[in-house]
């Protein structure tokens, strides 16, 4: 009998972390009627964004196809910043939307109606609960302090198509985070870090808002999210400094969300500034 060797190839390798049923997954998700069509297990890629993109482009995907990956090697934050974590230890997964009857200039609201989604799963499956920093970061509270636990990307797939990724820690342990700044809903204390009911509550939670906000035509008002958005949002209320392009900073209080999704910050001169996802390189506190 051959010594067993417990490599990194080796599934079982890291009991504390499971590989996910990508069958049960399917059943649990994919339903007559429902807004999720097909669900995708990978071990390993690049990013799951690029990918279903390319699927998108190509005709292999159509709305509702969901992308997970057990591990991505090149997973991205906004502005191709990098995010990589050890295999299993998190969600890391794409999905394909197509809101035709929605005005494409409320699109913006995607991202930040896929974190009030993600917030609102991981509050009912991880029992952590999760706040928002505008435009796309989870924020979780490990010993007293706000640690950034996950982000989300969109980005367009033809005319038509937005992909959503979502990449959230989950079991990472204080050593392997990649920055110490950096948090996981099992150093917030969660009491259920098993992926594949975390994943399903997400993906339900994600079902819901966004037919609300579809049936609502994309009113962020109507359909409840800018509320619940901005109920959940830590950047309110608080002194920020917004770094854009080209040098240009505004210092002052985030006060609101407004109707296009933008942050507005009331300046020491009494302005308020409304300020874009797409035209933001970095929010600090000031």
């Amino acid at each position: 009998m051959t010594p067993h060797n417990a490599s990194d190839d080796n599934r079982w390798s890291d009991l504390d972390r499971p590989p996910l049923n990508a069958a049960a997954l399917r059943r649990g998700l994919v339903r007559e009627g429902g807004l999720w069509s097909a669900v995708d297990v990978v071990q390993r890629t690049g990013s799951t964004n690029s990918d279903l993109v390319a699927r998108a482009a190509a005709g292999r995907a159509g709305e509702g196809a969901v992308l997970v990956a057990e591990e991505q090697t090149a997973g991205r934050g906004r502005l191709d910043r990098q995010w990589t974590a050890p295999p299993r230890s998190g969600l890391f997964f794409s999905v394909l939307l197509n809101p035709a009857e929605v005005p494409v200039a409320r699109w913006g609201w995607l991202p930040l109606l896929t974190g009030v989604a993600v917030a609102t799963g991981l509050s009912r499956a991880a029992g952590v609960d999760t706040a928002l920093k505008w435009p796309n970061d989870l924020l979780v509270t490990v010993g007293g302090e706000e640690r950034k636990t996950g982000g989300i990307l969109a980005e367009r797939a033809g005319d038509d198509g937005v992909v959503i990724g979502v990449g959230v820690n989950v079991s990472l342990r204080a050593p392997e985070l990649p920055v110490p700044q950096a948090g996981s809903l099992a150093l917030a204390g969660a009491v259920n870090t098993d992926r594949d009911p975390l994943l399903r509550g997400v993906l339900r939670s994600l079902e819901d808002w966004y037919g609300r906000w579809r049936s609502a035509g994309g009113d962020p008002d109507a359909s409840g999210l800018q509320e619940t958005y901005a109920a959940g949002c830590a950047t309110l209320g608080r002194t920020v400094r917004a770094e854009l392009p080209g040098d240009r900073s505004v210092v002052g209080e985030a006060v609101a969300v407004d109707g296009d999704g933008r942050l507005v910050i009331a300046t020491q001169d009494g302005v308020r500034e409304p300020v874009g996802a797409g035209d933001i390189v970095h929010l600090r506190p000031a």
